[in-house]
């Protein structure tokens, strides 16, 4: 564990002092500066004496046993338990965000879970857990506390998820990478304006993100894109997806196209219809990518796993609960046809059950 400043800062990566006397933080794009003692956009990262430091090392908004499925990932372990966590604030301003009242959270008070990475990994090992994940708020404002938790899993054995929206510096992204196993990037829209209007933030980053884990990477990734009622969920927006997708990414990386709820600064638009997130799956299964599903809707169809070769069964998914398993080895045990992800010879049985989880 690094060197504590207090009881829960440490020292942050990735900045800069300035000729005028404040600090630049370099985590992302943002590049917030700083004067003394002002905090930047994400909240839990602060300039002092010259430097910027993280102030929620070891503090959590809460810890919680989740399936992997829920993160979402379909092709990292299926059906095994995941312990999740997160923190407060976050480096993107979306006004539609289903998780405001943790990543817009402004008082230190709501971090009242308190764990440090030793204790994690050990708490993982204990509860039977697979894997962390680093979600609910976004984990690239933790950076610190992130890495070093991926590492002293990695270190016991325990595998670590981020889920992200993948706007973090070029540095950032191959520091935060280094010891994580696998990744859900939260692709917002496919239009620039989408990100400046309704996100604070800019699409360019994001792609980077997804280009580096494809060509510079063997992590694995799945991507998820929100679909909003008349924002981002017209036909030619995820046709400009899905070609960039296949021409960047290729076929094998998973989709999920999840239903939006009103929440936050969008409550005036309805929630998006099952019908919606069927028709974008279809288009993009049309397009020619392998995986595509559907989430936040009950719709089992859109949520199992297909052979690409022979169009078998071979995961059934009802919400996060899985039935059928019919992948040996990583293959589809019909055909013969590798399937992209990691899996073992058998699913895990930890369910649908979303267990709390408290640190003594």
């Amino acid at each position: 564990m690094r060197k504590l400043v207090d009881s829960y800062t440490v020292l942050g990566e990735f900045h800069q002092r300035l000729p005028n006397g404040k600090v630049r933080c370099e985590i992302c794009p943002r590049e917030c500066e700083l004067a003394e003692g002002q905090r930047a956009f994400c909240f839990v990262r602060q300039a002092r004496d010259g430097e910027v430091v993280l102030t929620s090392y070891g503090r959590s908004t809460g810890f919680c046993i989740d399936p992997i499925e829920k993160k979402p990932l379909n092709h990292f372990l299926p059906g095994t338990a995941v312990l999740s966590f997160g923190t407060a604030g976050c480096n993107l301003g979306c006004k539609f965000c289903q998780n405001w009242d943790i990543s817009k959270a402004r008082e230190v008070e709501r971090l009242s879970s308190r764990a440090f990475p030793e204790d994690i990994a050990r708490a993982a090992l204990r509860e039977g857990c697979r894997s962390v994940a680093f979600t609910y708020n976004d984990p690239v404002i933790f950076h610190e506390y992130a890495v070093d938790t991926a590492m002293v899993c990695r270190e016991n054995g325990i595998k670590t998820v981020a889920v992200t929206a993948g706007y973090m510096s070029s540095q950032t992204r191959r520091a935060f990478f280094r010891d994580i196993d696998a990744a859900n990037i939260d692709l917002k829209a496919f239009t620039e304006q989408f990100y400046r209007r309704l996100c604070a933030a800019h699409l360019d980053p994001v792609l980077e993100t997804l280009r580096y884990l494809r060509f510079e990477t063997e992590k694995w990734f799945e991507i998820t894109t929100l679909l909003i009622p008349g924002q981002n969920d017209g036909y030619e927006e995820i046709a400009r997806l899905c070609d960039w997708f296949l021409e960047q990414l290729g076929p094998e990386v998973p989709l999920h196209f999840t239903a939006f709820h009103p929440d936050y600064k969008m409550n005036d638009l309805p929630r998006t219809p099952a019908h919606t997130l069927s028709q974008a799956r279809e288009q993009a299964k049309a397009f020619g990518i392998h995986h595509v599903y559907t989430g936040n809707i009950h719709d089992s169809s859109g949520q199992s796993t297909y052979c690409p070769g022979c169009q078998k069964l071979l995961i059934e998914r009802d919400w996060y609960r899985l039935g059928r398993f019919e992948i040996v080895e990583g293959v589809c045990n019909s055909c013969g046809k590798r399937i992209a992800g990691e899996f073992e010879s058998e699913c895990g049985n930890w369910g649908a059950k979303r267990q709390p989880l408290r640190f003594v």
